[in-house]
Protein backbone atom coordinates (compact mmCIF):
# COMPACT_ATOMS: atom_id res chain seq x y z
CA UNK A 1 0.00 0.00 0.00
CA UNK A 2 3.11 2.69 0.60
CA UNK A 3 4.05 1.96 -2.68
CA UNK A 4 0.12 2.55 -3.94
CA UNK A 5 0.28 5.56 -2.09
CA UNK A 6 3.40 7.06 -3.35
CA UNK A 7 2.35 7.04 -6.74
CA UNK A 8 -1.27 7.24 -6.89
CA UNK A 9 -1.45 10.72 -8.26
CA UNK A 10 1.23 10.00 -11.39
CA UNK A 11 -1.02 6.46 -11.50
CA UNK A 12 -4.43 8.13 -11.76
CA UNK A 13 -2.85 10.31 -14.13
CA UNK A 14 -1.35 7.61 -16.34
CA UNK A 15 -4.81 6.32 -16.57
CA UNK A 16 -6.66 9.98 -17.28
CA UNK A 17 -3.97 9.68 -20.51
CA UNK A 18 -4.94 6.27 -21.16
CA UNK A 19 -8.96 6.94 -20.94
CA UNK A 20 -7.86 10.21 -23.61
CA UNK A 21 -6.10 8.29 -25.57
CA UNK A 22 -9.10 5.76 -25.79
CA UNK A 23 -12.03 8.07 -26.11
CA UNK A 24 -10.39 10.28 -29.18
CA UNK A 25 -8.88 7.20 -30.94
CA UNK A 26 -12.13 5.50 -30.93
CA UNK A 27 -14.08 8.87 -31.91
CA UNK A 28 -11.63 8.59 -34.91
CA UNK A 29 -11.89 5.21 -35.67
CA UNK A 30 -15.53 4.84 -35.69
CA UNK A 31 -15.68 8.03 -38.50
CA UNK A 32 -12.70 6.80 -40.87
CA UNK A 33 -13.75 3.20 -40.14
CA UNK A 34 -17.34 3.76 -41.96
CA UNK A 35 -15.81 5.53 -44.32
CA UNK A 36 -14.10 3.17 -45.04
CA UNK A 37 -17.35 0.55 -45.20
CA UNK A 38 -18.58 2.67 -47.64
CA UNK A 39 -15.95 2.41 -49.72
CA UNK A 40 -15.79 -1.41 -49.70
CA UNK A 41 -19.54 -1.40 -50.83
CA UNK A 42 -19.26 0.82 -52.88
CA UNK A 43 -20.05 0.46 -56.81
CA UNK A 44 -17.37 2.54 -57.76
CA UNK A 45 -14.64 0.30 -58.22
CA UNK A 46 -12.06 2.33 -57.50
CA UNK A 47 -13.48 3.43 -53.93
CA UNK A 48 -14.06 -0.18 -53.52
CA UNK A 49 -10.35 -1.07 -54.32
CA UNK A 50 -9.09 1.79 -52.12
CA UNK A 51 -10.82 0.55 -49.02
CA UNK A 52 -9.90 -2.79 -49.68
CA UNK A 53 -6.32 -1.98 -49.70
CA UNK A 54 -6.36 0.45 -46.97
CA UNK A 55 -7.66 -2.52 -44.96
CA UNK A 56 -5.13 -5.41 -46.33
CA UNK A 57 -2.21 -3.86 -45.79
CA UNK A 58 -3.19 -1.97 -42.64
CA UNK A 59 -4.74 -5.01 -40.61
CA UNK A 60 -1.57 -6.58 -41.37
CA UNK A 61 0.79 -4.20 -40.43
CA UNK A 62 1.94 -4.28 -36.88
CA UNK A 63 0.37 -1.45 -34.84
CA UNK A 64 3.93 -0.54 -32.87
CA UNK A 65 5.41 0.24 -36.63
CA UNK A 66 2.37 2.58 -37.25
CA UNK A 67 2.80 4.47 -34.06
CA UNK A 68 6.17 5.04 -34.65
CA UNK A 69 6.12 5.48 -38.29
CA UNK A 70 3.95 8.41 -36.69
CA UNK A 71 6.65 9.60 -34.49
CA UNK A 72 9.95 9.32 -36.49
CA UNK A 73 8.26 9.69 -40.19
CA UNK A 74 5.97 12.65 -39.75
CA UNK A 75 7.24 14.16 -36.78
CA UNK A 76 10.71 14.32 -37.25
CA UNK A 77 11.10 13.71 -41.09
CA UNK A 78 7.96 15.21 -42.31
CA UNK A 79 7.77 17.96 -39.68
CA UNK A 80 4.28 17.15 -38.92
CA UNK A 81 3.70 17.28 -35.41
CA UNK A 82 -0.20 18.73 -35.52
CA UNK A 83 1.02 21.21 -32.75
CA UNK A 84 2.10 25.01 -32.39
CA UNK A 85 6.27 24.48 -31.83
CA UNK A 86 5.90 27.42 -29.51
CA UNK A 87 4.28 26.10 -27.24
CA UNK A 88 5.69 24.66 -23.81
CA UNK A 89 4.42 21.57 -24.03
CA UNK A 90 4.72 21.08 -27.67
CA UNK A 91 6.54 17.70 -27.47
CA UNK A 92 3.94 16.13 -25.21
CA UNK A 93 1.29 17.09 -26.89
CA UNK A 94 2.33 16.24 -30.74
CA UNK A 95 3.53 12.87 -28.89
CA UNK A 96 -0.21 12.41 -27.83
CA UNK A 97 -1.70 13.43 -30.74
CA UNK A 98 0.31 11.23 -33.17
CA UNK A 99 -0.30 7.95 -31.36
CA UNK A 100 -4.55 9.11 -31.29
CA UNK A 101 -3.69 9.52 -35.05
CA UNK A 102 -2.06 6.23 -35.17
CA UNK A 103 -4.09 4.56 -33.09
CA UNK A 104 -6.88 6.25 -35.13
CA UNK A 105 -5.88 5.01 -38.52
CA UNK A 106 -5.03 0.98 -37.06
CA UNK A 107 -8.60 0.72 -35.60
CA UNK A 108 -10.21 2.32 -38.25
CA UNK A 109 -9.65 -1.28 -40.02
CA UNK A 110 -11.02 -2.99 -37.90
CA UNK A 111 -14.05 -1.22 -37.68
CA UNK A 112 -14.63 -1.37 -41.15
CA UNK A 113 -14.83 -4.80 -40.94
CA UNK A 114 -17.28 -5.30 -38.00
CA UNK A 115 -19.62 -2.37 -39.70
CA UNK A 116 -19.19 -4.41 -43.45
CA UNK A 117 -20.09 -7.57 -41.35
CA UNK A 118 -23.41 -5.55 -40.02
CA UNK A 119 -24.29 -4.51 -43.24
CA UNK A 120 -24.24 -7.95 -44.67
CA UNK A 121 -26.78 -9.32 -42.26
CA UNK A 122 -29.31 -6.76 -43.33
CA UNK A 123 -31.63 -8.54 -45.90
CA UNK A 124 -30.57 -7.84 -49.63
CA UNK A 125 -34.23 -7.33 -50.51
CA UNK A 126 -33.93 -3.98 -48.13
CA UNK A 127 -31.57 -2.36 -50.23
CA UNK A 128 -33.15 -3.46 -53.48
CA UNK A 129 -36.52 -2.07 -52.23
CA UNK A 130 -34.59 1.24 -51.61
CA UNK A 131 -33.04 1.31 -54.97
CA UNK A 132 -36.28 0.48 -56.72
CA UNK A 133 -37.82 3.31 -55.15
CA UNK A 134 -34.86 6.14 -56.23
CA UNK A 135 -33.03 6.11 -52.99
CA UNK A 136 -28.81 6.74 -54.26
CA UNK A 137 -26.19 4.30 -52.86
CA UNK A 138 -25.51 7.30 -50.06
CA UNK A 139 -29.31 7.48 -49.30
CA UNK A 140 -29.18 3.60 -49.35
CA UNK A 141 -26.47 3.44 -47.41
CA UNK A 142 -27.63 6.45 -44.97
CA UNK A 143 -31.00 5.23 -43.92
CA UNK A 144 -31.43 1.44 -44.52
CA UNK A 145 -28.12 0.00 -44.23
CA UNK A 146 -25.86 1.30 -41.54
CA UNK A 147 -28.34 2.40 -38.87
CA UNK A 148 -29.25 -1.51 -39.00
CA UNK A 149 -25.24 -2.69 -39.47
CA UNK A 150 -24.72 -0.15 -36.18
CA UNK A 151 -27.38 -2.15 -33.73
CA UNK A 152 -26.42 -5.63 -35.46
CA UNK A 153 -22.72 -4.93 -34.66
CA UNK A 154 -22.68 -3.48 -30.75
CA UNK A 155 -21.07 -6.02 -29.46
CA UNK A 156 -18.01 -7.11 -32.00
CA UNK A 157 -17.66 -3.01 -31.99
CA UNK A 158 -17.55 -3.12 -28.12
CA UNK A 159 -14.83 -5.51 -28.51
CA UNK A 160 -13.49 -3.28 -30.95
CA UNK A 161 -13.13 -0.78 -28.29
CA UNK A 162 -11.72 -2.94 -25.53
CA UNK A 163 -8.51 -3.71 -27.62
CA UNK A 164 -8.12 -0.37 -28.34
CA UNK A 165 -8.15 0.22 -24.57
CA UNK A 166 -6.07 -2.05 -24.70
CA UNK A 167 -3.80 -1.26 -27.33
CA UNK A 168 -3.18 2.59 -26.08
CA UNK A 169 -0.28 1.19 -23.81
CA UNK A 170 2.18 0.88 -27.35
CA UNK A 171 2.38 4.69 -27.06
CA UNK A 172 4.66 4.45 -23.97
CA UNK A 173 6.83 3.49 -27.45
CA UNK A 174 6.82 6.93 -28.23
CA UNK A 175 7.12 8.36 -24.65
CA UNK A 176 3.29 9.35 -24.43
CA UNK A 177 3.03 9.09 -20.32
CA UNK A 178 -0.03 6.68 -20.17
CA UNK A 179 -0.02 3.95 -18.22
CA UNK A 180 2.56 1.02 -20.03
CA UNK A 181 5.73 4.09 -19.65
CA UNK A 182 4.38 4.58 -15.71
CA UNK A 183 4.65 0.65 -15.36
CA UNK A 184 8.36 0.72 -16.77
CA UNK A 185 9.30 3.31 -14.68
CA UNK A 186 8.12 2.01 -11.16
CA UNK A 187 9.23 -1.12 -12.41
CA UNK A 188 13.23 0.42 -13.24
CA UNK A 189 12.75 2.48 -9.66
CA UNK A 190 11.16 -0.25 -7.44
CA UNK A 191 11.36 -3.89 -6.74
CA UNK A 192 8.08 -4.86 -6.03
CA UNK A 193 7.86 -6.00 -9.51
CA UNK A 194 4.77 -8.60 -9.16
CA UNK A 195 2.92 -5.64 -7.26
CA UNK A 196 3.09 -3.11 -9.45
CA UNK A 197 1.64 -5.85 -12.62
CA UNK A 198 -1.05 -6.32 -10.33
CA UNK A 199 -2.27 -2.45 -9.72
CA UNK A 200 -1.69 -1.97 -13.65
CA UNK A 201 -3.45 -5.21 -14.21
CA UNK A 202 -6.27 -3.86 -12.30
CA UNK A 203 -6.82 -0.84 -13.41
CA UNK A 204 -7.00 -1.94 -16.75
CA UNK A 205 -9.55 -4.60 -15.53
CA UNK A 206 -11.48 -1.44 -14.35
CA UNK A 207 -11.15 0.20 -17.65
CA UNK A 208 -12.34 -2.45 -19.67
CA UNK A 209 -14.88 -5.16 -17.64
CA UNK A 210 -17.79 -2.56 -17.10
CA UNK A 211 -17.08 -2.05 -21.14
CA UNK A 212 -17.82 -5.19 -22.04
CA UNK A 213 -20.35 -5.88 -19.90
CA UNK A 214 -22.28 -2.45 -21.33
CA UNK A 215 -22.10 -3.17 -24.86
CA UNK A 216 -23.21 -6.86 -23.80
CA UNK A 217 -26.01 -5.39 -22.37
CA UNK A 218 -26.91 -2.79 -25.16
CA UNK A 219 -25.78 -5.09 -28.23
CA UNK A 220 -29.01 -7.33 -26.57
CA UNK A 221 -31.23 -4.24 -25.60
CA UNK A 222 -30.92 -2.86 -29.61
CA UNK A 223 -30.54 -6.30 -31.15
CA UNK A 224 -32.73 -6.17 -34.35
CA UNK A 225 -35.25 -8.82 -34.61
CA UNK A 226 -34.75 -10.79 -37.87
Amino acid sequence: MELFSKYQSQIFEAFWTTIQLTVYSAIGALILGTLLAAMRLSPVPMLNWMGTAYVNVVRNTPLTLIILFCSFGLSQTLGITLVDSKSLTSIEDSNFRLAVLGFTVYTAAFVCETVRSGVNTVPLGQAEAARSLGLTFSQNLRIILLPQAFRAVIIPLGSVLIALTKNTTIASAIGVAEAALLMKTMIENEAALLYIGAIFAFGFVILTLPMGLFFGWLGKRLAVAR
